[in-house]
């Protein structure tokens, strides 16, 4: 099977470059297309406190896409763990998707801080983050993990 997605926005950040740290830092503006989606379509949006965006790693060469395993960020200190154990961009099918801070909704803007995402990214959805669909129970991860996000979302 084949699917095809077709962007309903694109990314405008001061961020170019996908710098694996410090996304906090960055403010961006998620500018919706009003050929697939109408201002209707955010209407509520505002109410939330925070929304997943799910964009698509447009930038990853198909000869860089991993199927198999490796060192999360080249590391040789972290184990070799399989792509579907990361959250690396050289994923299958190059999808990425963060939960961000809603700073605001202006017709077909939706402005938000903590997006990976770099300019020019396309965005595929975006939806609001409920209580209801965090993950119940306790959440559990590999030290490696944790080491390897000490600095994303601040500076280390």
């Amino acid at each position: 099977m084949t699917l095809t997605l077709r962007p309903i926005g694109v990314v405008r950040s001061s961020r170019a470059d996908a710098l694996d740290d410090d996304w906090d830092a960055v403010t961006a503006e998620i500018v919706l297309d009003p050929e697939v989606v109408t201002p209707d379509s955010v209407a509520g949006l505002a109410d939330f406190s925070h929304v997943e965006v799910v964009f698509v790693f447009d930038q990853v060469a198909d000869a860089d896409i991993e199927t198999g395993a490796r060192h999360p960020r080249g590391n040789p200190d972290w184990p070799k763990v399989g792509i579907l154990a990361q959250r690396a961009r050289m994923r299958p099918n190059r999808l990425g998707i963060t939960a961000c801070r809603l700073a605001g909704v202006d017709g077909l803007t939706v402005r938000v801080t903590g997006l990976d995402a770099i300019e020019g990214t396309p965005v595929v959805d975006l939806k609001p983050v409920m209580q209801e669909f965090l993950p119940r129970g306790e959440v559990s991860q590999p030290a490696w993990a944790s080491e390897l996000m000490a600095g994303y979302w601040s500076r280390p």
